[in-house]
């Protein structure tokens, strides 16, 4: 909050808009409810619905290659094209945002029809109507509040028919992660509001059939990226014990021939680690049903699939180790194909 109130504009005429503007007015507030990004944006929400705006962007706080431009490309679209929706588009390092690329992406596409390709990119533009629309739903005292709040957005706008699109920001450099290290928490949060969203809106994904792109705005263009460390044997030697830990729990939750294969996979040296794209798609589907169907405590359930997620990455980063990113974003899309192609036994497991 001190940051924003001691951020000032020195000169007025440089802001990009039609008609000069003075002066630009700030709001600094604390929000209140359950502590969170969700109750944060709730906030923001009922701000925009007591201005009565007419579009809305939200940044995140991490970002270190934002330019005044990806303002313009949050709120155009909503201002001059109607869109109600505007989801971020980037270049990222390929080892960068593997939970989207591996689960978030190909799932939400395969369930609802579209091709968002950053769900929880945490860049967005979005209409006051939306806004509005937001504030009506009584998630606010659930995890959505604490977290998950930004693939609630985007399956909520596809969902109820909204008008959705993505903009080209360019490159998204941030506070990166290496992917093998300790993400079972956000793997958590992010799982559990996907697997939740399901439950909310069984009609609409069951009715949804191959997917379609939508509109993406913004000229799309080559930009460095910043390296991602990854330590493979450690991602492996994780997955390791997870099966040694954890077979009894997964023997509950997963198909028979998916179990026989991990306990394969459990002897393969680093140099012949896989886990192909069949296995993971039956994997994630496998553990949404015992979910939807409570077969465990459903914390203990999602925080056993993290050993085969770091096992899905690593074999992700051996594959991938050479190729260009073009060729990581053609298997990507590969990977999107088959959770499409096994949709039906999710649906037809569902009850």
């Amino acid at each position: 909050m001190d940051i924003v109130q001691n951020t000032t504009i020195e000169d007025f005429k440089s802001i990009l808009l039609h008609h000069r503007v003075s002066p630009v007015f700030k709001i600094a507030t604390p929000y209140h409810g359950i502590p969170g990004k969700g109750s944060a944006f709730r906030m923001i929400f009922q701000i925009a619905k007591a201005l009565n705006v007419k579009a809305c962007a939200v940044v995140d706080s991490d970002l270190r290659s934002i330019t005044p431009e990806w303002i313009e490309l949050l709120v155009k679209p909503v201002i001059e094209d109607d869109f109600d929706y505007v989801a971020p588009l980037y270049h990222r390092h390929k080892y960068d945002g593997t939970i989207t690329n591996s689960i978030v992406y190909p799932l939400t596409r395969a369930l609802y029809g579209k091709r968002v390709r950053q769900p929880i990119g945490g860049d967005f533009g979005f209409s006051g109507k939306l806004a509005d629309y937001y504030l009506t739903k009584d998630v606010w005292d659930t995890d959505v509040a604490k977290y998950g709040i930004d693939i609630w957005m985007t399956t909520t706008a596809v969902a109820n028919k909204f008008k959705v699109c993505q903009a080209f920001l360019g490159a998204k450099i941030h506070d990166a992660k290496d992917p093998g290290a300790d993400l079972s928490s956000m793997l958590y949060q992010v799982v559990s509001a996907s697997f939740e969203l399901m439950n909310t809106y069984p009609d609409v994904w069951k009715s949804a059939k191959r997917s379609e792109s939508i509109t993406t705005l913004g000229f799309q263009y080559a930009v460095g990226l910043e390296p991602v460390a990854v330590n493979l044997e450690r991602m492996i030697e994780r997955f390791r014990l997870g099966v040694k830990e954890l077979r009894g729990l997964w023997e509950k939750v997963l198909p028979q021939e998916v179990m026989n294969f991990l306990n394969k996979a459990d002897a393969l040296t680093a140099h012949d680690f896989y886990i192909p794209d069949e296995i993971w798609v039956d994997i994630i589907y496998s553990y949404a049903l015992a979910f939807h169907s409570k077969v465990i405590n459903r914390e203990h359930l999602l925080k056993s699939l993290t050993p085969l997620y770091i096992g899905r990455t690593a074999s992700f980063v051996r594959e991938n180790w050479e190729s260009s990113a073009p060729e990581v974003e053609d298997r990507i899309e590969n990977l999107c194909s088959i959770f499409e192609d096994k949709k039906t036994f999710l649906a037809e497991n569902w009850e």
